[in-house]
């Protein structure tokens, strides 16, 4: 039988879905208390989870080092990988939108070049290069990205919104919508097909609990 290896987030994704596991008859005893281990193992059905950095998942679900893996669709916007998105898990949910102060709404069309501060560079060309055929300049930051219209770096931004408290609080309106955003299983594309009785039960399992 072939080990079957699953790509978690570390943190709030990785616990949340430490439940659809169980519920799939999967041993979540070493998920649920990982300590400092980085590898976690259910023997009995022949399955490790790997614990690693959000943007990391892609990566190593796309190389075949994991089979598969549970990340947010905010990641998959940024990266980009070669992979099969397979389920939309419903928990995590929020929304990726372009924000900025109030003035203007409507409005983004009068700048020759758009300036946007944001953690999801690749995204943020793909909605406006992409989609809408504006030429923009991007400003990686790593935090407070709200901070950037505030001061002068740049016109609007690009981030993940949530309840939008922090947006409100520092003067500024999401703009205009890119993206759902929620946690989605992938699975590489090779293994689908030399692991895939193991690959398919498994996603059979997890689709009747959503």
């Amino acid at each position: 039988m072939k080990t079957l290896n699953i790509a978690l987030s570390k943190g709030r994704l990785s616990d949340l879905s430490i439940d659809f596991f169980e519920k799939a008859g999967i041993d979540t005893t070493e998920l649920k208390d990982p300590g400092r281990k980085l590898i976690l193992e259910d023997q009995i059905n022949d399955i490790r989870f790997f614990l690693v950095k959000p943007g990391d998942v892609p990566t190593y679900v796309e190389y075949g080092a994991a089979d598969m893996g549970i990340v947010g669709k905010d990641t998959l916007l940024e990266e980009g990988r070669n992979l099969y998105e397979v389920l939309d898990l419903g928990f995590g949910k929020c929304k990726m939108a372009v924000a900025g102060p109030p003035e203007l709404k409507d409005k983004l069309d009068r700048f020759d070049r758009l300036r946007i501060g944001t953690k999801y560079p690749e995204a943020a060309k793909k909605y406006f290069e992409g989609v809408k055929g504006r030429q923009i300049e991007v400003i990686k930051l790593n935090g407070s990205v709200e901070l950037a219209p505030l001061v002068g770096l740049s016109e609007v931004i690009v981030d993940i919104v949530e309840s939008g408290k922090t947006l409100k609080e520092n003067g500024l309106v999401i703009l205009e919508e890119i993206a759902d955003i929620s946690a989605r299983l992938i699975v590489n594309r090779v293994s689908m097909k030399i692991k895939n009785e193991k690959i398919s039960k498994l996603i059979a399992d997890i689709k009747r609990q959503l």
